[in-house]
């Protein structure tokens, strides 16, 4: 026998008519996974002030990776998003993602499959944003694609809204001369604004984590902060924070070109180490070494 579908109710000062996220999970057995970096947020008003924070939801289209069970799905519902898609590798939470689909007509889309294998960017109609508590063991690989789809196309997201390992996104917001600034730092600040919003306790999620989290909000740029080619940028930085205690004139022999030309076409100071230079000076690296090559 089929059981009625709930309903949901969305407005600033209203919460959907749904079962307990508590019952939701008992129901369908759905424990949390080490090794899918499952960790369920179930306090509506955190899921609330996420979704809250990535702006107006109700145009085009906002994508949600890793839902699990739906608690920060409910919460995008909530505060009026028109159309969330969200991306599910583990099986087990798709009958539960169904029945809140089935709550809100036309409003949820359920895309079953790993994230990491999918184009965020060609999902539903712009303009698209990503609102995620991402999961801790794919978190960097998923950002860095999206930075590269950013690349490919500025337009392809109009912002991005992720929680992270709090020491993961102190390195997106790293800035020069700090222990935090570093091949991550320079490719999020190239292509987007990073803004540390607020930080999530441990006790928070189901099971606690063994850290605290951050959301991190990224406001993609028109366009790069500087010009430079994206691989010759990715293989510039991997050299110099490779051995990031050494100057650049030995770090940057790992590029298989005399580094002396290379430091003197950017105009960076042969004894400077990577920590040192902003994103402008990288780009300027990668520009000569790309010119170098060819």
């Amino acid at each position: 026998m089929s059981r009625p579908h709930p309903t949901l109710t969305t407005g600033s000062d209203q919460g959907p008519d749904l079962p307990p996220l508590r019952e939701v999970i008992a129901r369908h057995g759905l424990g949390a996974r080490k090794a899918l970096g499952q960790h369920f947020l179930f306090d509506l008003n955190l899921t609330r002030r996420i979704a809250r924070a990535a702006g107006d939801l109700g145009p085009g289209t906002t994508i949600e990776v890793g839902p699990g069970p739906g608690g920060l799905t409910r919460a995008l519902l909530a505060e009026g998003a028109g159309h969330v898609v969200a991306i599910e590798k583990d099986e087990r939470c798709l009958e539960a993602l169904a029945e809140l689909a089935a709550a809100c007509p036309g409003r949820l889309e359920v895309v079953a499959g790993d994230a990491l294998a999918v184009d965020a960017g060609g999902l539903g109609v712009p303009p698209r944003r990503i609102v995620a508590n991402l999961p801790y063991n794919v978190a960097t690989p998923l950002l860095i694609g999206w930075l590269k789809r950013l690349y490919e196309e500025p337009a392809a997201f109009a912002g991005l809204t992720l929680m992270f390992q709090k020491e993961v996104a102190r390195r997106l917001a790293g800035r020069p001369r700090s222990k935090d600034y570093g091949r991550l730092s320079v490719l999020a600040q190239w292509l987007a604004e990073v803004r540390l919003l607020f930080d999530v306790p441990a006790r928070a999620f189901t099971p606690p984590p063994r850290v605290t989290s951050t959301v991190v909000a990224l406001a993609p740029r028109a366009q790069p902060l500087a010009p430079a080619p994206l691989e010759a940028l990715e293989r510039v930085t991997a050299a110099a924070f490779g051995q990031r205690r050494k100057m650049l004139r030995q770090s940057l022999k790992a590029l298989g070109v005399p580094p002396a030309g290379l430091i003197a076409a950017a105009g960076v100071p042969e004894t400077a180490r990577a920590e040192e230079l902003d994103v402008e000076a990288f780009c300027a690296l990668a520009r000569a070494y790309e010119e170098a090559k060819g």
